[in-house]
Order: C-alpha cells, then structure tokens, then sequence
C-alpha cells in the first residue's frame, strides 16, 4: 500500500453551510482516517490518511464542496 498524510485546507465560503460533514462524509465512503476542523481564519482544515490517490479524490470533492459552499482555494501539503 502506498500510504500518505495530507492537510488540506479549504478557503471561501466554507462554514456554517455543513462543509465538515460533507467532508467526513467523503472521507467516510473514501475509507481514509482523519479529521476536519474550522480555524478561526474562516478556512477548514482536514487532516487526512489513507492510500495517496484515495486522497487525491477527497481533494477533488474537497475543491467541488457541498452546495451550498463557495470553495475559492484549496491547499494540500
């Protein structure tokens, strides 16, 4: 297996509108360990585990975000 760490941090219109559960529940259906959290910039933060090309997934989504989001960047390392 080819296991990787990943932070990925999502900008923009990203709290209040359920932007950490739609990422729990990716990384849930994705089978990745992690959590995500809001920083008091206004960004949130997901922390993440996993095989690297399950969580290049979850960074698609993450850059997608739920509906109601407005996601304007997004950073991994």
């Amino acid at each position: 297996m080819n296991l990787s760490r990943a932070e990925i941090i999502a900008s923009g219109f990203v709290q209040g509108v359920g932007f950490r559960y739609f990422v729990v529940r990716q990384v849930e259906k994705l089978r990745l360990n992690g959590y995500t959290e809001n920083l008091y910039s206004g960004e949130v933060l997901t922390v993440v585990e996993g095989e690297k090309h399950l969580i290049e997934e979850l960074f698609k989504q993450i850059k997608i975000g739920p509906s109601r989001a407005q996601v304007r960047d997004v950073f991994i390392k």
